[in-house]
């Protein structure tokens, strides 16, 4: 790999967001933001830890990766304008292969209207993919974990559970009737809810998290920031039907810590519900009602779940990485 014939491959000819003062081609970036807060966030994958090839070929790694970023951004409410890639690659990578990764980061990049702004690449024993993201959000409209307040309607968009059953369906621990290629679609093209979450930003509060590790996981995080009790009610869940045909324990695994599904999990006032659904009407997401928050100073910071006329709580216990 020529790590000099591979950037200016992957340079593209004009850059899609006026904020980009200087992109590649320096030893750093330069944006301009004057009027708004500046978003941030950086995610992570490792071959053999979040994939393999046997169920991720890279194309779908680029994608994925960048895709965990733009989720972080639609969480916090922000408008995405640029990112970097950090690779390392193994000897034994093909150029072509490492093409495939940045194709599927700029599929996804021009659906966002987003610019590749620089990067590295070095030679490792594994392959590891990092990418950070910028965006913007309006001026203290940022949607924190820590805005829930009680008498908030808990909401999440989707369904839950379609990424884990897909990685299932790609490592044939699961088998379905039909939509197999649905499910393997969710886990490898997840779609980040940055359109719905914009739609929000005239709303004053909003408390958001995406679901990357589980439901249960962001739940608890939405709870403690907060410091107030969610609950959820275990009917009002939403997953795809075919879910309905793993057995029981497996459904509950799913749903609530199958993680990756990169939808979002948030409270909002009762008064501003109905502009949240009409939101999702507008841009087709199912969007589902899933409890409320109350405060008990006996439960604040946790998660309570209504299941069959009993109250429990809710263990945290997001999604584990597997290859």
């Amino acid at each position: 790999m020529d790590e000099f014939k591979f950037i200016d491959s992957i340079t593209q000819d004009y850059y899609r967001q006026g904020s980009v003062v200087k992109g590649i081609g320096d030893d750093a970036a330069i944006m301009r933001h004057p009027y708004h807060d500046i978003v941030t966030a950086v995610d992570t994958m490792v071959d053999g830890i979040h994939f393999s090839k046997d169920t991720v070929p890279p194309f779908y790694v680029g994608y994925r990766t960048l895709a965990a970023n733009l989720s972080d951004m639609a969480a916090m409410g922000g408008l995405p304008t640029a990112y970097m890639i950090s690779l390392v690659v193994p000897k034994d990578y093909s150029n072509d292969e490492l093409k495939e990764i940045y194709q599927g980061m700029d599929t996804l990049a021009r659906d966002y209207h987003i610019d590749l702004i620089g990067g590295d690449t070095v030679i490792g024993d594994q392959l590891v993919v990092t990418v950070t993201i910028f965006g913007t959000v309006e001026k203290n409209r940022a949607r924190l974990r820590s805005h829930a307040k009680p008498g908030d309607v808990v909401f999440v968009t989707g369904t839950l559970g379609d990424s884990r059953l897909g990685l299932a369906l790609l490592l044939n621990e699961e088998t379905l009737s039909e939509d197999q290629a649905y499910f393997i679609g969710r886990h490898q093209q997840p779609t980040p809810r940055i359109h719905f979450a914009r739609e929000l930003s005239s709303l004053k509060r909003v408390a958001l998290n995406d679901v990357s590790d589980g439901i249960s996981s962001e739940a608890a995080e939405i709870a403690k920031a907060s410091h107030v009790t969610l609950i959820l009610d275990d009917d009002m869940i939403p997953i795809h039907e075919r879910l309905e045909e793993l057995d029981e324990d497996k459904v509950t695994d799913y749903k609530y810590n199958g993680g990756e599904d990169f939808e979002l999990i948030g409270t909002v006032p009762i008064k501003d519900f109905p502009y949240v659904l009409e939101a999702a009407k507008k841009h087709q997401i199912k969007l589902s009602k899933i409890g409320t928050v109350i405060d008990d100073e006996k439960t604040n910071a946790h998660v309570l779940l209504s299941k069959q006329g009993t109250l429990k709580p809710l263990k945290k216990s997001g999604y584990t990485h597997k290859n």
